[in-house]
């Protein structure tokens, strides 16, 4: 099994939403891998799921217009690079991977999943929102639980702005 989930990994779920992997823990009566992981949208609920369902293929027969050939597959949330222009970020692959930008692109991510109030979310999006990438700014609204706008790099970003300065202003105006 070459694919087995390490802690921190992002995957994307066919059906388009990302998680990360918390652990790969063993069930304590039957002895079976199961892999925990949280959602990077709506609550992040965490769950859990057998190691060898995560791993496997989509059923391309219920599921015929997914492309995607496992039900999870891993990403990679990179960082923009001057060399870009199209605006469409890739998923690296695994060979592709380096452990630095790993890092980067989760801090960058989790500084806006650990800011507690909506001001601060529209800080550190507004800030930073150069260094968002399609895959984070994509969290980010799965995050707020929002639309991603007209599904393009700025368009999620002006979705996930407005979205925020309209909390900001209406939660700040509110009697307490």
């Amino acid at each position: 099994m070459g694919r087995i989930p390490k802690p921190g990994e992002c995957y994307r779920h066919f059906k388009n939403k990302l998680y990360q992997i918390i652990t790969v823990a063993e069930h304590s009566e039957t002895g079976e891998r199961m892999v925990v992981y949280q959602a990077l949208y709506g609550t992040f609920g965490t769950y859990v799921r057998p190691l060898s369902m995560f791993i496997s293929e989509v059923d391309h027969e219920k599921y015929p217009e997914v492309k995607q050939k496992y039900r999870f597959e891993r990403v990679e949330l990179k960082e923009e690079t001057a060399g870009e222009t199209s605006g469409e970020h890739a998923a690296l692959t695994e060979t592709e991977e380096s452990e630095e930008e790993t890092a980067v692109s989760s801090k960058i991510l989790l500084a806006f999943l650990d800011a507690e109030t909506y001001y601060e979310k529209l800080e550190v999006l507004k800030e930073r929102r150069e260094i968002f990438s399609e895959e984070e700014l994509a969290a980010v609204c799965e995050s707020l639980d929002i639309g991603s706008g007209t599904g393009t790099r700025e368009g999620m970003y002006r979705a996930a702005v407005n979205y925020l300065e309209m909390q900001t202003k209406y939660d700040g105006a509110r009697l307490r």
